[in-house]
């Protein structure tokens, strides 16, 4: 039940003429995926991109790039850096972790001082 979210990295303007209608308004961006759930929030490491072209509003995939489209998309990627990988664990996860380690050390101090006996 964890849903993703994608988080703007980069975003950046080029100048390239678009393959679909030959006009110099794309726009790059970078994206990177985070997960949400109730017990934690995970930034994973999947970096993604997208060229849209602002005129016909067209995604321009990787077979259609062209050599300045590709020089360009090169540029802008040594400049992306992604977060840190990484898990945060919710209110809720920590709640659950310290009530089970209350009620285990309650039952092993009953066991131990001889209150609560196991029969075999």
């Amino acid at each position: 039940m964890s849903s993703e979210k994608e988080v703007i990295l980069k975003e950046a303007e080029i100048t390239n003429n678009c393959p679909e209608c030959f006009n110099q308004d794309m726009r790059l961006t970078f994206f990177q995926k985070h997960r949400i759930s109730r017990w934690y929030y995970q930034i994973t490491g999947e970096v993604t991109y997208q060229i849209v072209c602002n005129t016909c509003n067209s995604k321009i995939y990787p077979v259609k790039w062209t050599d300045d489209i590709e020089r360009s998309f090169d540029y802008y990627q040594k400049m992306v850096t992604p977060k840190k990988k990484g898990i945060k664990l919710s209110k809720l996860s920590f709640f659950l972790i310290i009530s089970l380690l209350l009620i285990a050390g309650v039952l092993y101090y009953l066991f131990y001082t001889g209150i609560i006996q196991v029969q075999p």
